[in-house]
């Protein structure tokens, strides 16, 4: 509620409307998505906590050697890994929003291929075999075209929809 009217914000009236015309499972789920960001976000904040403090004794007081590979790929894999939870929160607050009713297969590719992203950062490639460096670069080929088309789909959805609104051919 806004504290100078005691009237509800546009957006709780919006979640008020919504809750109304939710059955009781999707009740169920949106419960379920505000627990999980309230649990996603306590986890981003710790691991942001862990990632300034190592970030601090490694510049200031010169703990440790930025240009150490080991650290280096440390920090940046911390850095991806908060980067893919709050890829994983955001993905659950449009679901909380109703902008989608479920979460998007697209934004789960996105969230693997930021996954593989990481992984090909901290990967040690002295101590991992040739075979596995290749299935990982398959797999984020693979990732990459099934988003593609994905992408491909919506687009031709969105152009056949605003011909069908505007009257004109796609």
């Amino acid at each position: 509620m806004s504290k100078k009217e005691g009237k509800p914000s546009p957006s709780e009236l919006c979640l008020t409307r919504h809750w109304v015309d939710m059955s009781f499972y999707e009740r169920f789920e949106h419960i379920v998505a505000l627990l999980l960001t309230a649990l996603i976000t306590i986890i981003v904040a710790v691991a942001m906590i862990r990632l300034a403090t190592l970030v601090f004794s490694l510049l200031v007081l010169g703990a440790l050697d930025p240009l150490d590979h080991r650290v280096f790929t440390t920090v940046f894999g911390m850095i991806m890994t908060l980067l893919i939870a709050m890829e994983f929160k955001h993905s659950i607050l449009s679901v909380l929003d109703r902008k989608e009713h479920i979460i998007q297969v697209k934004t789960v590719i996105l969230i693997a291929l930021l996954a593989l992203a990481r992984k090909f950062i901290i990967l040690d490639l002295k101590a991992t075999s040739a075979a596995s460096v290749a299935a990982l670069a398959l797999s984020v080929l693979v990732l990459g075209a099934v988003y593609w088309l994905l992408r491909e789909r919506d687009d031709r959805a969105a152009a056949l929809a605003r011909a069908a609104r505007d009257g004109t051919a796609p």
